[in-house]
């Protein structure tokens, strides 16, 4: 299932770097990405039968703060796919493991230990590897990356400190709705309509891929705890490896698969000593 997922994922990353070369605006693209992730989302909550107790939370200061972390990672994400490389978007925001090991000792109170320490410091040096920011091929947008890793780092502690208090409908609803109702006057004022059929099918497609992406990972965590999944989830840099090299004839240069390389073996290392800790 969480291979699944990913693919999900992969497909709306790709479609969306398509999209942003024909041209079409990543406000957009970002608020197609949540409107019929709202809609699904409203008619599973209303359909649940609960009436308004299904919209309220005792938490709904964390539950916004969830959905606009997600949000502006997601708009910031389809910003840097314009000049970035699937795979160099995908390696940066894949340190956001690495980031949540580092952010739980201050926000969680979690012991982190000498050899998950040192797989944060390789993780920053993968980034570091894959960014190049003294290289002259830097680009600033990459920086836009980085505050997706820690958004979406941030993003999933407070996912942790919620699950089992708030309904997963319930936050799934908010995520939609914030997306689509924030992202929409900045779609009105750049929308661009596409071209064909095709790009419209693919623009709607968006949002039905993102519902049924976090859908599935978040069932997949029904089956196993978040400790034997997360190394199925690097799984997404092999998919856009192979989306860049297919349809945008793209092949990632050594420097990003070394820094990736590396930041995939910082998280296996965080991996394996979280895992070694539970079963202690």
């Amino acid at each position: 299932m969480t291979l699944g997922a990913y693919v999900f994922f992969a497909m709306i990353d790709t479609s969306v770097k398509w999209l942003v070369l024909a041209g079409l605006p990543a406000f957009q693209l970002a608020f197609m990405r949540y409107l019929p992730h709202f809609v699904i989302s409203t008619v599973l909550l209303l359909r649940k039968g609960d009436g308004w107790n299904s919209f309220q939370s005792a938490h709904m200061g964390l539950v916004f703060l969830r959905a606009f972390l997600l949000a502006s990672a997601t708009l910031f994400n389809f910003i840097t796919l314009n000049y970035l490389s699937l795979t160099v978007t995908g390696s940066i925001m894949f340190s956001a493991p690495v980031v949540v090991c580092a952010l739980s000792w201050p926000l969680l109170g979690e012991r982190v230990g000498p050899w998950r320490w040192f797989a944060i410091i390789l993780g920053f040096m993968g980034v570091l590897v894959v960014i190049r920011p003294f290289d002259a091929a830097f680009h600033w947008i990459a920086l836009l990356n980085v505050y997706n890793a820690f958004s979406l780092a941030l993003y999933s502690i407070i996912t942790r400190k919620i699950s089992g208090i708030v309904a997963p409908e319930t936050m799934q609803f908010y995520m939609g709705a914030f997306g689509a109702i924030t992202l929409f006057p900045f779609a009105w004022w750049v929308w661009t309509p596409p071209a064909n059929g095709l790009e419209w099918g693919v623009m709607v497609a968006l949002g039905l891929w993102g519902w049924a992406g976090h859908e599935i990972f978040s069932r997949a965590h029904l089956y196993a705890p978040a400790n034997t999944l997360m190394p199925y989830t690097y799984s997404f840099l092999l998919y856009l490896a192979v989306a860049s090299y297919f349809v945008f004839d793209d092949v990632p240069d050594q420097w990003t698969m070394l820094g990736a390389s590396i930041i995939v073996m910082s998280g296996l290392i965080i991996w394996r000593r979280t895992a070694r800790k539970d079963i202690a």
